[in-house]
Parts: C-alpha cells; sequence; structure tokens
C-alpha cells in the first residue's frame, strides 16, 4: 500500500475512533471507576474484537449484511438492546471508590462488544472498502489496515482511559458519581440513535 493511500486511511480510522461511541463512552466510565491499568483489559478486548470483524469483513462476511437487510436490521435491534442495556448498568452503578474490589468489565465482553456494534462494523467495512487493493496486493492492503486499525484504536482508547482516570480523580462525593454515572448512561444509550440513522 502507498504512503499516501495509509495515511488517508489512517485519518479515516482515527476519525471513526476517536470520536464519541459506545467503545470509548465504556472505557471512560470504567476508567473513571476503576482506573486506567484495571481498565486496559477491556481496552485489549475491544481491540481484539475490531481485529477479528476486520478479517470476517476482508473474508466477505461483510458483504452478507449488504445483500441481505434482514441481517443488518438483527444486528441493529441486538446492538441496540446491548447498548441500552449497558447504559442502564452505567447509569444505575452504585457509588465505588477507586480502590474497590469489583471487577471492571471483563476483555471478552469488550471484544464480543464490537460485534453488536455498528460503529465498528462501519469502521470495518468502512476501510476494507475504501482502502483495500484488487488482486495480490489485497492480503497486504488488508494486513495494513489491519496494522493502521490497531494503531488509532490504542492511542484513541488511551486517550478515553485517561480522560475517564482524570473524572474519576475529581469526582469526590456521591452526588457527582452519581451525576457522571447518569451523565454516562445517558451518553450511551444516545449511541443507540447513530444506530438508526
Amino acid at each position: 500500500m502507498e504512503l499516501g493511500l495509509f495515511l488517508s486511511m489512517l485519518c479515516f480510522l482515527w476519525v471513526a475512533a476517536i470520536t464519541p461511541g459506545p467503545n470509548n463512552m465504556l472505557l471512560t466510565a470504567s476508567a473513571a471507576h476503576f482506573g486506567f491499568w484495571r481498565s486496559m483489559p477491556l481496552m485489549f478486548g475491544i481491540m481484539l474484537g475490531m481485529q477479528c470483524m476486520l478479517l470476517l469483513v476482508a473474508c466477505g462476511v461483510g458483504s452478507l449484511i449488504t445483500l441481505y437487510p434482514v441481517v443488518h436490521f438483527t444486528l441493529k435491534v441486538a446492538g441496540s438492546l446491548y447498548l441500552l442495556w449497558l447504559s442502564w448498568k452505567i447509569a444505575t452503578a452504585v457509588y465505588e471508590k477507586l480502590d474497590t474490589d469489583t471487577q471492571p468489565v471483563p476483555f471478552y465482553q469488550g471484544g464480543l462488544l464490537q460485534f453488536l456494534n455498528p460503529k465498528s462494523w462501519l469502521m470495518a467495512l468502512g476501510a476494507v472498502a475504501s482502502f483495500s487493493l484488487a488482486g495480490e496486493a489485497y492480503a497486504g492492503s488488508v494486513m495494513a489496515i489491519s496494522i493502521g486499525i490497531a494503531a488509532v484504536n490504542i492511542v484513541s482508547g488511551a486517550i478515553w482511559l485517561a480522560f475517564g482516570t482524570v473524572i474519576g480523580r475529581l469526582l469526590k462525593s456521591r452526588r457527582a458519581w452519581t451525576l457522571f454515572n447518569l451523565a454516562m448512561g445517558l451518553l450511551t444509550a444516545a449511541c443507540v440513535v447513530l444506530i438508526w440513522r
């Protein structure tokens, strides 16, 4: 893949990765509650899920979504229900200090979230459709896309984790935590609207 095309792809992936969405809301909420390092497994789960999704899209599964609208609709419904459940859990989370013994969202749930996250599907589909090369260069271009997705996800994920960590340290009262949880829950629920646009 030529450098110019690779840089264009990185710009596309960066915009998709850094903008608010289910992954970033979940990373922020997790880091606010559990800190930066304890939320890293969630970030790596999200990254692994994105890589698996990219591989499926590159192998042709993504075309099923465009060929069969019922598959796309089913993913939208499942993703919406999951995000609403997740937003409820975030909004109603009880006040806990950062040194809590409870566990953050596990690694595997971060990965599974990607398959219900339409923003992730659009990112993978858009990257393969726009930046993969035909013929013998296809496999190499998909590898370049994979490297690009990993790079932007680790940087944007770290930024959202750092943001959540700072917020977690600023929130000193039970009332502040309750308002934060409610705001994060509402923002996560608002991501459902993006699914249906």
